[in-house]
């Protein structure tokens, strides 16, 4: 592996740690996926928390959604809700893995948090995961009373594949003018197919994410009909940055790494926000790699993940309560 020299010393000292999720097997990487967040799950807290596990109607004749819908106890009135959608290249993962992130959101920030079980690719390419995720965001809206949330305070957020979906879902909220998304929370979101960054090009063997990987997700989620960057149908809710109308969508927090392949798509993502009059908090966080976030005893860590809470807070907060 290249060395990089601007990596933070804390992270850099525990990269030996960190495994090497291989997705050209994929049983093999959900395996060995599932095998850790068993292991980060095993000590988690429910304390301040209510679960419920919920099972919403899918898009037309897609199946139902699950969700994990965590609320703070002793919640007073319509609480803001976040809906939350997990990262893992779009081939991996599950809701449960964002437990510990879902959960400090309800007890911290008194938030409800719904997490969304979206379907993987590539059994389920585009645009079954959106899908899913956007039937989410419908069915929290319609049944906000029975929930306790706030319709009008509704927040979409996600993590890298999960960023991307969420990008997408908002931008899907935008043009169904049906559900008013009030704020977009992008944790160093997988936004563009094409792959043309300074970034995304020189980072081939970066920790946590490489370019190979990336190619190889979005030809997974694309699907068989995908022909390559230069597909002319690729959809903007697959691939939120091939958008050329940003306006409209809601304020919006995006975070990205240094020594991330993803870090100037999801940079250039925030200044065409900006340019489009979207209010946009944008932070580049130095030293850091895809998934160094995982390292959470690092102090840059540390930082990013106070600041997502105050962004969440202040995004939501900010904004008054349904009467």
């Amino acid at each position: 592996m290249t060395t990089f020299p601007t990596i933070d010393p804390e992270l850099a000292a525990a990269i030996s740690m960190l495994p090497n999720i291989d997705i050209t097997d994929l049983p093999s990487a959900r395996t060995m996926f599932d095998g850790l967040i068993r292991t980060m799950l095993a000590d988690r807290s429910f304390d301040g928390v209510a679960l419920r596990e919920l099972s919403v109607p899918g898009r037309g004749s897609d199946p139902e959604v699950p969700i994990r819908f965590f609320t703070p106890d002793n919640a007073a009135g319509p609480v803001p809700v976040l809906l939350w959608i997990h990262g893992g290249g779009f081939v991996v993962g599950t809701a449960e893995s964002s437990d510990p992130f879902c959960i400090q959101v309800a007890r911290e920030l008194g938030f409800a948090v719904a997490s969304v079980e979206y379907r993987l690719a590539p059994e389920t390419p585009f645009p079954g995961p959106l899908d899913d995720c956007y039937a989410a965001l419908l069915y929290i809206h319609s049944h906000a009373e029975e929930l306790g949330v706030d319709p009008n305070r509704i927040a979409v957020g996600g993590q890298s594949a999960g960023g991307g979906l969420a990008a997408g879902t908002a931008l899907k909220a935008r043009d169904e003018g049906v559900v008013p998304v009030a704020f977009q929370f992008l944790e160093v979101p997988a936004l563009d197919d094409r792959l043309e960054t300074v970034s995304m090009t020189n980072f081939v063997d970066t920790p946590g994410w490489t370019r190979p990987k990336a190619i190889l997700s979005w030809n997974y989620y694309l699907g068989e009909s995908y022909s390559g960057p230069e597909d002319p149908d690729v959809s903007i809710y697959a691939a939120p940055s091939r958008a050329t109308d940003l306006t409209g969508l809601p304020p919006t927090y995006l975070a990205a790494m240094e020594l991330d392949p993803l870090r100037d798509e999801g940079i250039e993502y925030a200044l065409r926000l900006l340019q489009a009059g979207v209010s946009v908090e944008l932070h580049s966080f130095p030293g850091t790699f895809h998934g160094s976030g995982f390292i959470a005893t690092a102090a840059v860590s540390e930082r990013g993940a106070a600041e997502a809470l105050t962004a969440l807070r202040k995004g939501l907060h900010s904004l008054s309560p349904v009467s």
